[in-house]
């Protein structure tokens, strides 16, 4: 299978539960809750992705022909210098349009832990190491378990408490990045406060300015 991939670079895991910690971040290209296009966004089911996923344009970014290719290149994007403790996180767009057994395979036969950010609406290959999933209003969740459920809140049609009883190790809620983003916050932390099983997920790579 040929996979492609908008961008991939070294950097901080900047949200959830493994904030701060050092990643290859390879960028899928596609979703399947909006196209990535701004003419489309009013009528599509996710309305506010910050990230841009259209294309293979980006640094690290390509079409890759094998499993064996696109995992080359996430270890050529790992420094030297890093470490044995190799992680990398696939992200989009939505992963699992093209995350597949062989994919999941290829990294970790070179040494890497992998997880996934996924909107949760397709089923994932076993092996993967740490699914993270966030939901969105208005689609169909299919993964109901895992590692770790990180909600973008407020959105007024998936509320924290649809997904409580989950079975994921970690809950965290998250501000809705935008205009509304400090009343957002507020909002955010007052629930953390109230509920304590939900932990506060900040974008911490924009922050310290980093990708």
């Amino acid at each position: 299978m040929a996979y492609s991939v908008k961008e991939m670079f070294y950097t901080l895991q900047g949200e959830g539960a493994n904030a701060g910690r050092p990643a290859v971040f390879c960028r899928f290209s596609g979703c399947n809750l909006w196209s990535g296009l701004e003419k489309d966004r009013d009528t599509a089911i996710c309305r506010f992705c910050d990230t841009e996923f259209v294309g293979t344009d980006r640094p690290g970014g390509g079409k890759f022909a094998g499993a064996e290719e696109l995992a080359a290149a996430v270890q050529n994007t790992w420094p030297a210098s890093a470490g044995k403790e190799r992680f990398v996180v696939c992200t989009g767009g939505e992963p699992l349009l093209q995350l597949d057994k062989a994919l999941v395979g290829a990294p970790h036969s070179i040494g890497f832990e992998i997880t996934i950010e996924t909107n949760g609406t397709l089923l994932a290959p076993v092996g993967i190491d740490w699914i993270c999933v966030s939901p969105k209003a208005g689609s169909d969740l299919v993964i109901r378990s895992g590692e770790e459920l990180k909600l973008v809140y407020p959105q007024e049609c998936a509320t924290p408490e649809q997904y409580e009883s989950l079975a994921f190790d970690y809950f965290c809620l998250q501000p809705m990045y935008g205009p509304d983003l400090a009343q957002n916050t507020r909002a955010t932390v007052t629930y953390c406060l109230e509920n304590p099983n939900w932990r506060l997920s900040i974008q911490a790579h924009k922050v310290a300015g980093i990708p």
